[in-house]
């Protein structure tokens, strides 16, 4: 391993960036202003022209294209088997990359799927550090993310600078897994608030409050949060074609249940939320943001 592979990342090292859709777009673009030599691959034709075309950039014909030379590949793709594909497959950027580079996985998964991945890269002598974030579109675009970090200490200074290229805030939470099982403690939270949130608004409304100004009144006090600030107002004025969508939370969620049958975890409130995004789903939300379960209450 040559002694430039053992350093942190700086600006003009190259990085790789495999999916290039709503929130890995803005992140790839984040690292160009970063200063990052940057080489891009998404699978859809149309999402790799439009990033070309904003950053004037060609994108790679394979995930193994991308990588060749990278000291850092990036994912930020939809599922365990897309991340395996452009990891481990034929095409996978394993193939590409030589021993000291890292690959950081910003894919929310299952925690086991980053211990596999992880063992599978060490054989290469390659490291990896599972990355999911929370923060949204909005997040990425603005550079503003919190990224949760599992993997080796030594992996996560070296890759920490050019992470932090398109977030707030980039910390590591234990071993190989440790940052998806965070991202899934964050969903479950989300899961009792955007409910909670629900009914208090469908009650509101029922009892013919103002609540626009409930919500400001509230907002000063112990019910504040990020839900109610942002997406309180939309849910009022029933819009929800924007933000994190249903299909994706239901993704999340279903890892999160899953995880809970492994380690024991007893989940009743997010099983049942988890229900109720399949009756929004089934009332065609499945694009919808996260809050149109109070769609389900009125």
């Amino acid at each position: 391993m040559s002694e430039r592979m053992t350093t942190p990342l700086q600006a003009g090292d190259r990085v790789a960036f495999i999916g290039l859709g709503a929130m890995g777009g803005p992140m790839a673009g984040h690292l160009i202003r970063a200063g990052f030599d940057v080489a891009a691959y998404n699978r859809g034709s149309d999402r790799a022209q439009a990033w070309s075309a904003a950053h004037g950039r060609a994108t790679a014909a394979s995930p193994a294209e991308a990588a060749q030379g990278a000291r850092l590949v990036a994912l930020c793709v939809g599922k365990d088997a897309d991340v395996r594909e452009v990891v481990t497959g034929p095409q996978g950027v394993l193939h590409a990359l030589q021993p000291g580079a890292i690959v950081a996985d910003h894919t929310t998964t299952s925690a086991e799927l980053a211990r596999e991945l992880h063992a599978a890269c060490a054989a290469k002598g390659v490291a990896f550090v599972d990355a999911p974030v929370s923060g949204g579109e909005v997040g990425a675009q603005k550079g503003q993310l919190t990224v949760m970090c599992g993997g080796d200490t030594e992996a996560f200074e070296r890759a920490a600078p050019a992470l932090r290229a398109y977030a707030k805030a980039v910390t590591l939470l234990g071993e190989a897994g440790a940052g998806q099982l965070t991202k899934m403690v964050n969903q479950i939270c989300i899961a009792g608030l955007v409910q909670g949130l629900s009914e208090a608004l469908a009650f509101g409304e029922k009892a013919g409050l103002d609540m626009p100004t409930v919500l400001k009144v509230i907002g000063g006090g112990a019910a504040q949060s990020w839900q109610l600030d942002q997406r309180g107002p939309t849910m009022l004025e029933d819009r929800f074609d924007f933000g994190f969508a249903v299909d994706w939370m239901r993704k999340d969620l279903g890892l999160v249940l899953d995880e809970a049958r492994r380690n024991g975890a007893r989940l009743p409130v997010t099983a049942l939320v988890d229900q109720f995004y399949a009756e929004v789903q089934a009332l065609g939300g499945r694009r919808w943001d996260t809050s149109s379960l109070i769609k389900r209450l009125r």
